[in-house]
């Protein structure tokens, strides 16, 4: 088993398929647009289609995120008021995307003052940063971070998007959404993992947990890199019979419950450091709870294995 066996399917924590959401939006547009142009007689004021940053809200969503970027990437810039990380954040976001030339849009969003976007994308803290393209949420980070790693971040999306982007003045003739749903970095380590290279892949895991400490693709990957490079040279078997015939043996029972993990005995796995924390106490407990919840982290913190671990180990502590 390789650690690309402990990498869930590329995802971004918290993005959604936002085909429901426009279809919504599009028919709420519509009967905005139509009800102001009757009032006013004439339509709607819409931003310029070259505008590098636009101010988005619950009403302009489908067509000034969702159509927009059909063609272009727009980057959703979610922020608030009174947040102080965002003030710093956006001066950043709106230099770039005046530097960008056009090759992608800002769209800001008051999260006060939109709420139904903020909730259909699941934003949970501000600000929060959304990559958009042909209708789906691609990539993000949570968190103001420094111009660098913006750049980094814009820089890193970009190149992922370039064969599904048309060359200057021409407009995307048909192509298929891209299958990215991943931040780059992201892309980076299963790359470096299919080549063998743990050491990249480590980084890129790294990389992303700077800029989205939660973030569950990369403490998985980088939980799964971990466990393969400690088991690197090990013989599952006399691993395993060397913890049989040493009950107190912290290193040789945290290597049998790590070979177990790769050969697919989670609980087998779990059960061993739970039992292991029950008989021993001081430093050699605190390591093996610390291994075990290590272990945790290679796997969705929704499995059933990692619930039924965390009680037991509860319960062997108090």
């Amino acid at each position: 088993m390789s650690p690309a066996d402990f990498t869930r399917p590329a995802s971004l924590q918290g993005a959604v398929d936002l085909g429901a959401r426009k279809q919504a939006l599009e028919a709420q547009a519509r009967r905005e647009a139509a009800a102001a142009q009757a009032a006013a007689g004439g339509g709607p004021a819409q931003p310029p289609a070259g505008a590098a940053v636009i101010d988005v809200t619950d009403e302009t969503f489908a067509t000034d995120v969702i159509e927009r970027s059909m063609r272009t990437p727009v980057v959703l810039d979610l922020w608030a008021t009174w947040c102080e990380p965002c003030k710093q954040l956006s001066p950043i976001l709106e230099k770039l995307a005046a530097e960008a030339g056009g090759r992608w849009v800002l769209a800001k969003v008051d999260v006060d003052k939109s709420p139904q976007i903020s909730g259909a994308l699941q934003v949970q803290s501000i600000p929060t940063v959304l990559a958009v393209f042909q209708g789906q949420a691609v990539t993000g980070f949570q968190g103001a971070l420094p111009e660098a790693q913006v750049r980094q971040w814009l820089d890193q999306l970009m190149t992922a998007l370039a064969q599904y982007l048309p060359p200057p003045g021409e407009a995307p003739e048909g192509q298929e959404a891209p299958q990215l749903a991943a931040d780059p970095d992201l892309l980076a380590a299963e790359n470096a993992i299919e080549q063998g290279d743990l050491d990249a892949a480590a980084a890129a895991y790294e990389r992303l947990l700077a800029r989205s400490p939660a973030d569950p693709d990369a403490k998985i990957g980088l939980a799964g890199v971990g466990l393969v490079r400690r088991t690197q040279g090990l013989d599952p078997a006399a691993v395993l019979t060397r913890a049989a015939g040493n009950p107190a043996d912290v290193e040789a029972h945290t290597q049998a419950a790590d070979v177990e993990i790769l050969g697919g005995k989670v609980d087998e796995a779990f059960e061993r450091l739970v039992q292991l924390v029950r008989r021993t106490s001081g430093d050699d407990r605190d390591r093996a709870r610390r291994h075990l919840l290590g272990l945790f982290d290679a796997l969705p913190a929704d499995d059933p294995s990692v619930a039924k671990a965390r009680r037991a180990l509860a319960n062997a502590l108090y």
